[in-house]
């Protein structure tokens, strides 16, 4: 087991370029299933749990040529239907949370799918209901053995209908919408997510000849087509890397320049970091964050303490609140940090408080951060990567800490961020991977 060893307490300077968006990624690669025609796809991140996906497809028998460090051709013509039932794709699945997301494409195409209970981050319950109750509203039939597999068919093929989602879960309308453009007949999907990685899905699916309307809102209308063609996609860089690096620079009071950063899709993010007294200078489609050696957190009109929440698009994305929280520890002044979502992802704060941190934790889903203003530093100390956004939460903390850190686990951090020891070392930190 791989783990970083950290000196901290140094400020960091240059520039840096986010790789592309994970989260899009376990889609769109699992979009290529619905053509036999190739589909080529840009901008990869080189990281294990998209590698892991690929691999998963390239044993599924979808051709895959790598065309560049980031560019892939994929073509799945000849997908062998039977390795689901081997025990190697057992095993791959088991591993992968991502892998929920070849259901979809393989039911509409080839009418059946069956799949292990999908593995991931242990921050809480992650219920697939929303995935199976859409497919089964098409047409879909489930059967559940021992707990942990799915089996699901359309003998009779998958008809478009109506249905009102219980929660905008993204992977859930990306699986719904990739079943809905091959099924016969219109399909509407109400409360359906509208992140921006769902919007490129559903915009590359329409450069393959599905017909989707209502993009980028909660009321998606598909009407289903005999067949999908090849098409090329660039992803968007990984708006959580941009978080993740705004939330560094401010951390370690350094000058940090963000390239190509698609700021048009970031939503609320750099706002946020604005309510915690960061500068965020928008330059072109980069961001430039400069040397801070203080920032404070804003309050409400009314004086009383900010509260910043996760919630679904345009809502601030759950996947940054861990490095919010992290960042705020040397913020003056005080912030509730709400983790709607998950109530297992804010467990890595007893980690920041023996670090120094001044951190309540009020409940799995709340902590309350008393800023320490930059008077009284983090110290380092031996500690565990939970989870990927708390792992780089934690690698934000040690960099910014005084004296030597050692994260262990670091397998998680390498699940969603690539290089991240290489890239860091360029602009100055001190971390090797030990």
């Amino acid at each position: 087991m791989a783990c970083f060893e950290v000196i901290g307490g140094q400020p960091l300077k240059g520039e840096i370029i986010p790789q592309g968006a994970k989260n899009e990624a376990l889609q769109i690669l699992c979009a290529v299933l619905l053509t036999s025609e190739p589909v080529t796809i840009s901008n990869i991140p080189d990281i294990r749990d998209v590698n892991k996906l690929i691999e998963l497809l390239r044993d599924m028998g979808v051709k895959v040529g790598k065309l560049s460090s980031d560019t892939y051709r994929f073509q799945a013509d000849d997908v062998h239907l039977s390795y689901l039932d081997s025990e190697q794709f057992v095993a791959q699945g088991r591993a992968l949370r991502g892998s929920v997301m070849i259901l979809g494409p393989m039911l509409s195409r080839f009418g059946k799918c069956q799949l292990p209970k999908p593995g991931g981050d242990k921050i809480g319950r992650r219920p697939l209901d929303t995935h199976f109750v859409g497919l089964e509203k098409m047409g879909g039939q489930l059967t559940l053995e021992g707990n942990d597999f799915y089996r699901i068919s359309a003998p009779n093929g998958l008809k478009g209908t109506y249905m009102l989602l219980d929660e905008a879960s993204v992977t859930g309308t990306a699986n719904i919408v990739m079943a809905a453009v091959l099924a016969e007949g219109t399909t509407t999907i109400y409360n359906a997510a509208c992140e921006p990685y769902l919007q490129q899905l559903c915009k590359m699916l329409v450069r393959m000849g599905a017909k989707i309307n209502g993009i980028g809102s909660n009321l998606l209308t598909i009407e289903g087509v005999e067949k999908l063609g090849g098409t090329e996609h660039r992803m968007l860089p990984d708006m959580i890397e941009i978080g993740s690096f705004i939330g560094l620079a401010a951390m370690t009071g350094s000058e940090i320049t963000i390239k190509d950063c698609q700021i048009q899709e970031l939503g609320l993010i750099p706002d946020t970091f604005r309510k915690l007294g960061i500068q965020v200078e928008f330059r072109g489609d980069d961001i430039y964050i400069p040397a801070q050696d203080h920032y404070e957190i804003a309050t409400y009109l009314d004086g009383s303490i900010l509260t910043v929440s996760d919630h679904t698009w345009p809502g601030l994305t759950p996947d940054l609140l861990s490095v919010i929280l992290v960042v705020a520890t040397q913020a003056k002044g005080t912030v509730l940090i709400h983790q709607k979502m998950f109530e297992s992802r804010l467990f890595f704060v007893d980690k920041l408080i023996d670090m120094g941190a001044q951190i309540i934790l009020c409940d799995p889903h709340r902590a309350t951060v008393i800023g320490l203003d930059q008077r009284t530093r983090l110290h380092g100390i031996t500690m565990t990567s939970p989870d990927i956004r708390a792992g780089v939460a934690l690698l934000i903390a040690a960099l910014s800490a005084t004296g030597r850190s050692l994260i262990e686990n670091v397998e998680q951090i390498d699940r969603g961020y690539q290089y991240i020891d290489k890239r860091l070392t360029a602009l100055g930190a001190q971390i090797r991977r030990v």
